[in-house]
């Protein structure tokens, strides 16, 4: 494969960047705080990369939020690496190692960059690949090509190889609908959720427990599950009730302490416990 070359490096017209096909979309939160940093320094730390194709535009690589955030500073131009001779597999690798090294990612995004970044090493470097089809979908932490891809990136990035894997079979089940789903949904898609639906084997299932995790109606894809499962099966899931646990987890704490740890308790507690014996009291006379 031919070798990507460094075409020059310099200042380039900010309206004359092609922003298309990223992995995520440029977060509010990142361009404001890269604005700010910038008028406090009066400088951005690092050059933005793009790659020049034989139509002789530039398409952006790497540097999304730099580049959103000099079109709002009103900046005529910015600080680029012009590269030539790239295929779409480098770049795609620039891109996701610019933000797993120096971008602060959700769970969500690390999920997707990482599931990402496996199937373009494979294709880099078919000699770790054995073959199988679907690997990503359901891809085995002792075939070589995740071995590979595992260490090589936990090497990389400093994470341990177990935080490589949990987090990239997690992104794997997810194509661009899914994510740009979760993306909506109103609590931050934690690595517990994406853990929990790495474990689903089955797309109804899948796209059932993304939406109730989209429209609110699940607090978490554990919840999410156990309530597609409850309605398979065609019962009704389990409503908590916390008066009735924890009056069952008082019953049982009682009956394994002993009786000076009783008295001890109904001494601290006095007042407040015949409060509540006259309460108990009136209702059983209504």
């Amino acid at each position: 494969m031919k070798q990507a070359t460094l075409l020059q490096q310099g200042r380039v017209m900010v309206a004359s960047i092609i922003c298309r096909d990223r992995l995520r979309p440029a977060s509010e939160a990142g361009v404001e705080s890269l604005i700010a940093s910038i008028e406090e320094t009066g400088v951005m730390k690092d050059a933005i990369h793009c790659r020049k194709k034989k139509d002789g535009k530039l398409y952006l690589i790497a540097g999304a939020h730099r580049l959103e955030a000099a079109r709002r500073l009103g900046w005529d131009e910015i600080e680029a690496k012009v590269w030539a001779d790239v295929t779409g597999d480098w770049a795609r690798m620039m891109e996701i190692d610019d933000n797993l090294a120096g971008a602060e990612m959700n769970a969500l995004d690390t999920a997707v960059f990482l599931a990402a970044r496996k199937q373009v090493y494979e294709r880099l470097h078919p000699e770790t690949k054995r073959g199988i089809a679907g690997a990503l979908a359901r891809w085995d932490a002792t075939e070589p090509s995740s071995v590979a891809f595992v260490k090589a990136t936990a090497a990389k990035f400093g994470m341990t190889e177990r935080q490589v894997y949990k987090i990239a079979a997690a992104g794997s089940h997810l194509d661009q609908d899914l994510t740009d789903s979760l993306r909506r949904a109103p609590r931050p898609v934690t690595l517990k959720d994406l853990t929990e639906i790495g474990k689903i084997a089955y797309p109804v299932e899948l796209h059932q427990v993304i939406r109730a995790l989209t429209d609110g109606t699940a607090k978490n894809a554990a919840a999410a599950r156990k309530a597609f499962l409850a309605a398979k099966n065609g019962a009704a899931p389990s409503v908590k009730n916390p008066a009735e646990d924890g009056f069952k987890a008082l019953i049982a704490l009682w009956g394994r302490v002993p009786k000076a740890a009783k008295r001890r308790f109904a001494g601290h507690f006095a007042a407040e416990l015949q409060e509540l014996i006259d309460q108990a009291h009136g209702e059983g006379r209504e």
